[in-house]
């Protein structure tokens, strides 16, 4: 048997086709995945087009000098709460709303306070058992997912955290089954979504508000009421489902505003 040995003359062009072949791969750059540092939950979902504030802390001011101003009676009234309702509180911290939410909505009404933090819910469950809440429920929810039971809030509130959400798409797709659903058919009495926060950059802590309205709209809300409010720590704004909640896929993300 003989075995085929190439002329030494042939060598330089076997290397040089080898180096044809190897080297465009030794080139190539591997493409960045987009979705790396997204939770899988999430992905099916657009990235959010926007920067992310950092987590704040749940102590950003304390309750003497919010209710110095009336902050949370104000909130709770521009937002139409009444005795009776059930109402969620999303990124509940230190519990502010908590409490002033259960005392408004009453025995007959209900409280499910939720965050994402563990630590921060259990002091607030320490809380809520010392002030003996009955009327309180306390969660823990997802970045991007709040983890409301279906057709259950006449309120929602996400006060001074929504510019925290990492997964606004996800996020606020998944927080419409929670909204209770108009039973009227005429004058709207389904639940709502209120948001309280600040005009200013995601660097500062806040949301500008075109760019807030527009990630809602996005995912199938109705602004229905704004007001600015500088003196309770920035704006005010209402929002019900509007319509058929889009399929993630035909979720359209919204521009910077800067």
């Amino acid at each position: 048997m003989s075995i085929f040995k190439p002329h030494q003359s042939a060598l330089p062009l076997i290397a040089f086709a080898a180096l044809m072949v190897t080297s465009p791969l030794a080139g190539c750059k591997r493409v960045p995945d987009v979705d790396a540092d997204r939770p899988e939950t999430a992905r099916a979902y657009p990235p959010a087009s926007r920067p992310v504030s950092d987590l704040a802390g749940n102590q950003w001011s304390t309750e003497t000098a919010r209710d110095k101003v009336g902050e949370a009676e104000e909130i709770m009234a521009a937002a139409g709460l009444k005795p009776g309702m059930t109402v969620a509180d999303i990124g509940a911290g230190e519990g502010y709303y908590t409490v002033r939410l259960a005392d408004r909505v009453g025995e007959d009404g209900r409280v499910l306070a939720q965050d994402i933090d563990e630590e921060a819910i259990k002091r607030l469950a320490d809380r809520v058992a010392r002030d003996t809440l009955d009327n309180v429920s306390i969660k823990l929810g997802a970045p991007d997912d709040p983890r409301l039971p279906e057709n259950s809030f006449d309120r929602v509130f996400l006060v001074h955290m929504y510019h925290e959400v990492r997964e606004p798409y996800a996020f606020l797709s998944r927080l419409r089954p929670a909204i209770r659903e108009d039973q009227n058919g005429g004058s709207y009495d389904g639940g709502e979504v209120i948001v309280v926060d600040v005009d200013r950059p995601f660097s500062q802590h806040g949301i500008r508000p075109k760019q807030l309205f527009c990630e809602f709209e996005a995912v199938g809300y109705q602004l229905i009421g704004y007001m600015e409010r500088p003196e309770l720590g920035g704006y005010f704004a209402r929002f019900r489902p509007l319509g058929k909640a889009p399929l993630p896929g035909k979720i359209k993300p919204c521009e910077l505003e800067q």
